[in-house]
């Protein structure tokens, strides 16, 4: 149970901080992803970064969600399984990003 509370907390920070990011609050991602992003690409870059953070925010909801149905090994294991292609999707979405937006990760 603490680890769902976890992974719900996480998840709703992720949510809140994701729609922040996509009403144009870039300020929140870090001065170097954005530094070759010129001033008029940063609400569109901030819309998809976002979904990235969705993505995240949505894979903590899910692995929290999935160890409440029992405490076997199994359901442990599906929520690592989850954790995993959930963090390497996002790591995608956001790199396709960083890619399009600022030619890079730096």
């Amino acid at each position: 149970m603490i680890y769902a509370i976890i992974m719900f907390a996480t998840a709703l920070l992720l949510l809140v901080l994701g729609f922040a990011i996509y009403r144009g609050h870039t300020g929140l991602i870090h001065d170097y992803h954005q530094e070759h992003i010129p001033q008029n690409d940063l609400p569109a870059y901030g819309r998809e970064f976002s979904v990235g953070m969705f993505s995240m925010s949505g894979t903590f909801a899910l692995s929290g969600i999935i160890p409440m149905f029992g405490e076997s090994g199994g359901a442990v294991w599906a929520s690592l399984g989850v954790l995993a292609v959930g963090f390497i999707v996002s790591f995608v979405i956001l790199a396709r990003v960083q890619k399009k937006f600022n030619g890079g990760f730096f």
